[in-house]
């Protein structure tokens, strides 16, 4: 696992106001998450981790392909874990 975002408290981290979650599903029914801080830059992923995007609960766009899928934020949010495997996106209130 590569995570290089904010922490803003225990198992949550800051995403960047307009991140982009690429998930890649695999066979085996595990995901990879890269985030990225900003879709249009080009710039190395700043988190790459496995585990499954569960849900997502902030202001966003989603983009469906062969091999997965892209969340295009579209508010402040965090990548909070629930446990091991499991990880939702959150709206910052």
């Amino acid at each position: 696992m590569t995570l290089t975002l904010p922490p803003s408290g225990d198992g949550r981290w800051r995403l960047a106001p307009h991140a982009r979650v690429i998930v890649y599903e695999t066979e085996d029914g595990n995901e990879l998450l890269t985030v990225y801080d900003c879709g249009a830059a080009q710039k190395p992923p700043s988190a790459q981790l496995i585990g499954n995007l569960v849900r997502v609960n902030a202001a966003h766009d989603l983009e469906r392909g062969p091999t997965g899928y892209a969340v295009s934020m579209r508010e402040d949010a965090e990548l909070v874990r629930q446990d091991d495997d499991h990880y939702l996106i959150e709206a910052v209130e």
